[in-house]
């Protein structure tokens, strides 16, 4: 698992990132971050009371043309810092509180996200860690982290390959999504929870509903209901929020009825274990401000 030939993401891109090179995910092999900070809207296992330390990589190996994180997920937003910051993060949010250290989209920072966790861990850092992944994820990576990262955050976000590929180019998707989903559950086992009712380890999948694509969602939870539903948590998200100049039928939010038909379809699969979300997530003030919070280092 190196930067050298790059192979930590699907794409596969073999650049060397070492030398400065941009891969995929649009980022050199220099660790650069976004934001550090609690957040309180993740799923409520997660964000709990006092919050999720949500830690936020810039670049992304997907790169989804609706992206609701555009402004970091494109390389061009961010701060670079040297390994040993990250480390450090992850005490900072613990003493602000955190219930959990939350790495988002961190894999195409692998080797140096897996080297920190470790640090910390020998250091005697005791929150759990969660990998909040689109889950377009490579088998070799994952398992690289095997381990390290308590609490699978993935997404499911296409069950056809045609939706893959006009939205994020990569119609290996679907396959690539379902063999990644069964190694974080192979990882994380069944969901445990402490007193607080606070995930402590397990795979939560997130269902992204996208205007005119209820079919697509719909296919994503039968599989999940096929092989996982008494295993992992299932989040169904109608936060979609249109980027400016999207075509049809991205351009519109997600409607009510589209909505309350996939929530409907997971009670008729039997999902006891699922999360909805109200419509007002649907707003950009649910997008945290990418202002370099907690990225710097207070001096002292």
């Amino acid at each position: 698992m190196t930067y050298g030939a790059c192979d930590l993401c699907p794409r596969a891109c073999g650049v060397d990132r070492t030398r400065g090179e941009r891969g995929a995910c649009r980022m050199t092999s220099r660790l650069v971050l976004a934001r550090a900070a609690l957040h309180h809207w993740e799923e409520p296992c997660i964000s709990g009371t006092a919050g999720s330390g949500t830690v936020f990589f810039s670049g992304c190996p997907l790169g989804c043309v609706y992206c609701q994180n555009h402004e970091i997920a494109d390389g061009s937003h961010g701060l670079a810092v040297d390994d040993g910051r990250l480390e450090e993060i992850f005490f900072e949010l613990r003493d602000a509180g955190a219930h959990n250290i939350n790495l988002v989209t961190p894999t195409h920072f692998a080797p140096t996200v897996a080297k920190a966790i470790r640090r910390a861990r020998d250091a005697g850092f005791a929150l759990p860690f969660v990998c909040n992944t689109s889950g377009y994820e490579s088998m070799e990576t994952l398992r690289a982290l095997d381990g390290l990262i308590d609490i699978y955050l993935t997404d499911l976000r296409y069950a056809r390959p045609a939706t893959a590929a006009a939205y994020s180019h990569a119609p290996d998707y679907p396959a690539v999504a379902r063999a990644a989903l069964a190694e974080m559950v192979r990882q994380t086992g069944a969901a445990t929870f402490d007193e607080r009712g606070l995930m402590t380890r397990g795979t939560i999948v997130r269902i992204l509903l996208l205007p005119g694509h209820l079919p697509d969602a719909k296919l994503s939870l039968l599989h999940l209901a096929k092989h996982y539903r008494d295993t992992v948590w299932v989040s169904l998200m109608q936060q979609y929020t249109p980027p400016p100049d999207m075509p049809a039928p991205l351009d519109r939010r997600v409607t009510r009825e589209a909505y309350d038909a996939l929530v409907r379809y997971a009670e008729t699969l039997g999902f006891e274990h699922a999360y909805t979300q109200e419509r007002e997530a649907a707003s950009e003030s649910f997008i945290p401000p990418f202002d370099l919070s907690g990225v710097r280092k207070e001096r002292t």
